[in-house]
């Protein structure tokens, strides 16, 4: 059979006896679109229809797509060796990028760990905390304090940091680990700190602290929880709580690193730097799967301290070298260019073509920050019914639960940005012209 000749309707059958998508039943994956190519900010699908990409394929892909500078960072790095094990071993993609990841992040941050994916970082992440404490001889520190509507991964560790009442994980709450969850900021971007609500984290922290390892959330934006922007305030003080109270605190920056929210990482709004950082998604430009664990002599001096000083991990395709060189060329392809001006028009483009669809019926907020625009509906919306009017407007999102987003790639030209504004413009007065049960669940 030459897959190459199958129509796109072939395809999808065959796709729907033997593949499990994310976040679906098998067998029943609702709207599914065969891709044939992908260049600069379009998705080109089998049956020759193009569509603008409104979400970089999850944040990933920041230089859109088919860029002619990954593609030789790739290609060249091929000539080389596709891959190598990194046990006893190491090479120059490897080594550049550490170096480089260390002179970009907040300072202090100059221990890096490589893996596969951002979930698997945020295990490291938690690892690494839990070993610090072993190595303290404190082991009965093996809890981990967040914040609800945060989200930090599919894996099972990760999964219990998820809000086990209302977080796409609920499902499993009584199988996980049990953490402890304050509530989730309530101030906005632009507002001060909230004493009152900030009150509930700090008396959380203070009555559980000898059993906390780590403090883990995301910073300044939670993503898959809901799109929440919070204030950098918030993030300060919670830095100065941990200091206090001598605990580690971790940043998962995978969706927001990278300049996503108009900083390199989101951790700069608040000028704080964590004790281990978590990176993934945009970090090798969406083109080939890889994470990193960074953290600062506390953590790798005090793991490094205890009788099992071995930190126990290593993926089997840690710091492949493709995806280490195609990393290090979407950094520089990043720093080489103004993205701080290009990252600052979108946010404005944003807030003007998405604010008017604040006064339309349904709709509960908008919000924009850097790249990031949210418009949040009152109520659920049902992605499969919504995916082929999305289409048919020759745009891709993926809507989730009461949310409609915009992460946009930041190559997107100004015009092209118009068109996803007005798309979902529409789509939103859409629903709150119908409200009826075919769009809402």
């Amino acid at each position: 059979m030459s897959f190459e000749l199958l129509t796109s309707e072939q395809l999808i059958e065959i796709d729907k006896q033997f593949i499990w998508h994310p976040y679906t039943q098998f067998g029943s994956p609702g709207q599914i679109f065969s891709v044939k190519s992908a260049e600069g900010v379009r998705i080109k699908l089998t049956d020759n229809r193009e569509l603008i990409d409104g979400i970089s394929s999850w944040w990933s892909c920041v230089h859109g797509y088919n860029h002619p500078v990954l593609n030789q960072a790739v290609k060249s790095q091929l000539d080389n060796m596709a891959h190598v094990m990194f046990a006893g071993l190491t090479h120059g993609p490897a080594v550049k990028l550490a170096k480089k990841l260390v002179d970009i992040t907040p300072a202090g941050l100059n221990k890096v760990f490589f893996s596969d994916s951002g979930s698997v970082a945020v295990e490291v992440a938690m690892k690494m905390a839990l070993q610090y404490w072993i190595s303290s001889k404190q082991p009965q520190r093996c809890k981990f304090l967040t914040i609800k509507q945060g989200y930090h991964g599919d894996t099972l560790s990760t999964m219990s940091l998820c809000d086990p009442h209302s977080g796409m994980h609920h499902l499993f709450h009584q199988s996980l680990q049990h953490q402890f969850f304050a509530e989730s900021p309530n101030s906005g971007f632009d507002e001060g700190l909230n004493e009152t609500n900030f009150d509930h984290f700090a008396q959380m922290l203070k009555r559980n602290k000898q059993n906390i390892a780590a403090v883990i959330l995301e910073p300044i934006v939670q993503g898959a929880g809901g799109m929440k922007f919070y204030s950098p305030a918030y993030l300060k003080a919670v830095r100065e709580l941990c200091d206090e109270y001598e605990l580690l605190l971790i940043a998962d920056e995978i969706a927001t690193g990278f300049g996503r929210t108009g900083k390199l990482f989101a951790c700069e709004h608040a000028r704080i730097s964590p004790d281990i950082m978590c990176l993934g998604k945009a970090l090798s430009g969406g083109y080939i799967t890889l994470a990193a664990t960074l953290c600062n002599d506390k953590v790798s001096d005090g793991i490094n301290q205890g009788a099992a000083n071995i930190f126990m991990h290593g993926p089997t395709y840690m710091a492949n070298p493709l995806a280490c060189a195609v990393a290090n060329a979407s950094i520089d392809l990043l720093l080489s260019e103004d993205w701080q001006s290009k990252v600052k028009s979108i946010e404005q483009q944003l807030k003007q073509e998405l604010l008017p669809c604040k006064n339309m019926p349904g709709v509960k907020d908008v919000r924009v920050l850097g790249a990031i625009g949210v418009i949040e509906m009152e109520e659920k919306i049902n992605t499969q019914s919504l995916l082929p009017k999305i289409i048919e407007k020759g745009v891709w999102l993926r809507p989730f639960g009461n949310i409609i987003y915009l992460t946009p790639p930041f190559i997107i030209s100004n015009e092209d940005l118009s068109i996803l504004t007005k798309s979902l413009c529409e789509i939103v007065s859409e629903i709150s012209f119908t409200r009826s049960k075919s769009f809402v669940i």
